[in-house]
């Protein structure tokens, strides 16, 4: 790997990106705008959007990373553009890391501004340093990203992207404990929790929530999604053909 070749590649996806308003507005204000939409959802009962809110802080920006990155890698595949730079002499490493050093500064952008909001707009209430909740944000993003990035591989189409949403979101957004604990499920569904990343991103979430100080739990949690993150931008890397089919 290159880090000169790692960074003109990612300073390639900024171009492009930059031209896509679209893109760049699912990816900074979906989030937002829908945490605007859940706090006054719960206008009645605040202490439910505190209770719920730090936790879809992480969970929103997994989900539009994912999405737009996901989309905007199979475009570079279906194009021709992955075909015609892996012919060149650059490393599928240097490729990936590009991609996930660009849409990570997007996802550190997108995670500062939904932050921002639901601790000084929203008022949402946590006990913990809302750089703990920044840190967990940001890193839920880069793993909805290198998600996003590995999963392109697998799909033929823009609709086939989409359709993964329901096959590697949905599952994990269901037992990740948002809504009910996990020890309360049936055990084997438990069981599938416990090596499901986002479980682990919700639990740093709730540890920010109720500690003022960063746990052991909460380090554990971290660590396990940026892990999870790593380990799936390398299996990216992996799938990345030198011809597209």
């Amino acid at each position: 790997m290159s880090a000169a070749r790692t960074l003109a590649t990612a300073s390639r996806v900024l171009r492009q990106l930059r031209h896509d308003r679209r893109s760049i507005a699912l990816m900074l204000l979906v989030p937002c705008v829908m945490l605007f939409l859940l706090r006054y959802v719960f206008d009645g009962s605040p202490e439910t959007f505190d209770s719920i809110g730090a936790s879809l802080l992480g969970i929103f920006p997994l989900i539009t990373m994912f999405l737009v990155t996901s989309i905007a890698t199979l475009r570079e595949r279906t194009s021709g553009t992955l075909e015609r730079l892996l012919a060149m002499p650059v490393a599928k490493g240097d490729l990936i890391a590009g991609y996930a050093l660009a849409f990570g500064l997007v996802a550190a952008v997108q995670s500062l501004l939904a932050t921002g909001l639901a601790l000084w707009g929203l008022g949402l209430d946590v006990v913990g340093s809302p750089w703990l909740l920044l840190v967990v944000a940001l890193l839920d993003a880069l793993l909805g990203t290198a998600l996003g990035l590995f999963v392109s591989a697998f799909a033929a189409s823009e609709f086939q992207a989409v359709q993964f949403m329901p096959a590697v979101i949905f599952p994990q957004l269901l037992l990740c404990g948002l809504f009910t604990p996990r020890p309360n499920m049936q055990p084997a569904l438990e069981a599938i929790s416990d090596v499901l990343p986002m479980s682990y991103a919700v639990d740093a979430m709730a540890q920010v929530q109720r500690h003022a100080d960063a746990t052991g739990d909460f380090i554990r949690d971290v660590l396990v999604v940026a892990a999870c993150a790593l380990l799936v931008l390398a299996l990216g890397a992996a799938t990345l053909r030198r011809r597209t089919v």
